[in-house]
């Protein structure tokens, strides 16, 4: 029995895609300075391909058949190689990244938010009402 169902799962990976958009960000505008410097950025259709995959489990009728193993992890972070915005080559947008990082921020807190509540209605519930 899951004791915290895979909400709190997904939950999770939502969590872990915002990091590594948050970093990809970081790493942006650090780089802002650097010539030849290319942005990267995450698909979350990527990171969510792959936490599908990996939340796949092959139901076996028979010990002889063969385990189920989904593709190896694929991060979704990505370059965007032909992009410049300066002469020096480089590819930030520092309006651009800005506004991802808010956006980021904004996401991040609201799937915080829906894990605090999942846990409040946990926290209630072993509580008995009270």
């Amino acid at each position: 029995m899951n004791l915290f169902g895979s909400m709190i799962t997904q939950l999770e990976r939502g969590l872990d895609y915002s990091a590594t958009k948050g970093k990809a960000i970081s790493q942006n505008i650090a780089n802002i300075d650097t010539p030849n410097y290319k942005a990267k950025n995450v698909s979350f259709k990527e990171v969510f391909a792959n936490v599908q995959a990996n939340s796949l489990e092959a139901y076996k009728t028979d010990e002889r058949h063969i385990n189920f193993k989904p593709n190896t992890a694929h991060s979704g972070v990505f370059n965007y190689s032909n992009l410049r915005y300066r002469q020096d080559g480089n590819g930030v947008d520092m309006d651009k990244e800005q506004a991802d990082l808010a956006a980021n921020q904004i996401y991040y807190n609201a799937v915080v938010d829906r894990i605090n509540g999942k846990f409040n209605t946990l926290q209630n519930v072993i509580k008995g009402g009270r």
